[in-house]
Order: C-alpha cells, then structure tokens, then sequence
C-alpha cells in the first residue's frame, strides 16, 4: 500500500487544495490544528504544510499548528485556539454527533452503502445536518472499514470474547459500551498506544482499519495463530472541523464538493491496503456468527441513541440506506431504529 499517498491525499483535502475559489486581495490568516504522532516531523504535517500554497487560492493563509496528541488538538480548537482541526470521526464527535455517528456500529455495512451516505451529505441541502452552532464539518474522508485483529483466530463469535482483553479508546463510548456488552475486558488505549498493546500481546483483540495494517505493524500481533475477523465492524473517517465564522462563506462546501470528486481515489487506496493482509489472515465468519453479530451491534446502537452518544436522525437515515438492499431484514420491517 502507498501510504505516503493516502496521507498525501488527506492533507490536500484538510487544506482545501485544488478547489476553485475567489481569491481575496487580502489572504484571510488562520490556524489549523494538525494532529501527528511525530509532530512537526512527521509526514501528516509536512502533507499539511506543502499544501499551503493551494489553500492560499482560497484567500486563506494558513498557519499550521502540529499535535502529537489527538485529545489535546480537539482541546485547543474548542477553546478557540484553533480556526479549524482535522480528526478522527470518533474523536469528531463532540463537535457533530451527526457526522459522529458514521462510525456508528454496524450501521453502515458495505462500502456501497458509504458511498451512498457520503453522497448525501456531500450535496448543499444536507448542510443542516454538518453544522452545530459555529462548528462545520467541511469535508469527510472514507478511510475504510473496521475490523477485529484477533491474536488468536479461533476467537471467531461473539460468545468467545467475553473475557478477552480488548484495546478499547478511552474516548469512545461506543466502544466501551460495545466490550462491557459481549463481557471482554476494557484495556485503555488510544491512537498511538493500542498497537504496541495488541502486537506485544498485552491484549487479546484490537480493532483498527486495514490502512493500520502495514504502517502500525500488526501484522506482528497476528503472528502465526492470529487473523483479522472479515466482518465490517464501522466505517472510519477523517473529518475537517472548522470555526464558521472564521472563513468564507463557501469555504465549507467548496471543500465538499472537492471531496466528494476524490471518493474513488480513496477507495483505490483502502483497496489496496486491504490486499495487504494476506488472505489465510481473514477469518470468515459462518452466518449464524454474522447474525450474532449483526443483533449484538443493533442492541448497542440503540442503547447509545437513547443515552444520547449517536444522532437519530443520522441512525434513520443509514437505516433507510441499508434496508433499500435487504427489505426484509428485521429492522426494516420493525423499523424501531
């Protein structure tokens, strides 16, 4: 997998590279939170900086601010330190529980269905749903779905991971929620910690998406009796998070509209990460599993809408797009999420 390039393509989006846009005789000055393991040598904020040229097309000069630590960049932009940050979904969250809940469990279960909702919420009309108060997600980047990396590939039903130790983001409710649910253990762990924990065998399971693979190394968590659960468990994404008021007025949907043209460049790229992992390392799961599965994941969706974690409305709508494929699936007869 080209890594550099998947990254590379990132930091153009975050930056708004590429889009056509007024210029302004005076280039608007404002900071972006960029989070980066490294720091100011690592390639996520080189990306960032060797883009800066193209965001000044937009009339906007920006100055770049490096994070070696996600919570703390979420931090300083919600106490206005920072015009705009680029996230995780997850970590995303508290700033749009609609687009929060893209990475909601199971409730977006093929790629097809992604594209789908990311279409949707491309389009200006659903400008609604992107923006909360004087925070505007301005552009959301597919990153591929999630799966299980089981130390142990026996592990391959829900019933066999209680007890298990389970690298679990602190921050996530949802996956919290999820590991207390099926009885495994809850090991604290964040972006840069779970993989030293999984690969090290200081945990039984970690979930992560494919682009981790190669680039975290898990492939040595895997070892010889270890292997990834073929099962969609969520959709991660990148999000861009701006300050409204700190830019142009159609600086948010411009960068949309350039995302939207770039969706199958990045799939080309979670593709190719994914045929990294070698086929005798996913594990299939029988159907009776994928059911368990299934009915686990809506169990806890539901849950974390009533306690106020996932948006309903955002629940309804990838609802609506999963049962236009499968009808007569249960939930969509009930209808209850």
């Amino acid at each position: 997998m080209n890594s550099k390039k998947l990254l590379k393509s990132w930091a153009c989006i975050a930056a708004g590279c590429a889009i056509a846009g007024a210029l302004h005789a005076e280039p608007l000055k404002r900071s972006f939170c960029v989070w980066d393991p490294v720091g100011a040598n690592g390639p996520m904020y080189s990306l960032m900086k060797s883009s800066k040229p193209a965001a000044m097309k937009w009339g906007v000069d920006l100055e770049l601010k490096p994070y070696t630590d996600e919570k703390i960049a979420a931090e300083d932009f919600k106490a206005g330190q920072c015009d705009s940050v680029l996230l995780t979904g997850t970590r995303a969250r508290e700033f749009n529980k609609f687009t929060g809940s893209l990475e909601a469990l199971g409730a977006i279960p093929s790629d097809d269905d992604m594209r789908t909702v990311l279409a949707t919420l491309s389009q200006a009309k659903a400008s609604k749903y992107l923006q909360n108060g004087n925070y505007e997600v301005a552009g959301i980047v597919p990153a591929g779905a999630v799966y299980l990396f089981m130390r142990d590939r026996a592990v391959d039903s829900v019933e066999e991971l209680q007890g298990k130790k389970i690298a679990t983001f602190d921050y996530d409710n949802a996956a919290m929620h999820m590991v207390r649910h099926v009885g495994a253990s809850v090991v604290g762990s964040s972006s840069s910690s779970f993989a030293g924990k999984f690969n090290n065998g200081s945990v039984d399971v970690a979930y992560a998406p494919a682009v981790a693979y190669t680039p975290l190394e898990l492939y040595k968590g895997l070892a010889d009796h270890g292997g990834v659960i073929d099962f969609k468990l969520a959709q991660m994404t990148f999000q861009v998070i701006i300050q409204r008021d700190k830019f142009p007025a159609d600086y948010a949907q411009n960068v949309r509209d350039f995302v939207s043209s770039k969706y199958d460049e990045a799939y080309e790229l979670v593709a190719s990460a994914e045929s990294d992992i070698k086929a005798d390392q996913w594990v299939k799961l029988a159907a009776a599993n994928v059911e368990d599965y299934m009915k686990m994941f809506r169990e806890v969706r539901i849950g974390l809408r009533e306690d106020g974690v996932y948006d309903s409305s955002a629940l309804k709508m990838f609802r609506i797009i999963r049962c236009k494929k499968n009808p007569t699936h249960a939930e969509c007869v009930e209808q209850t999420e």
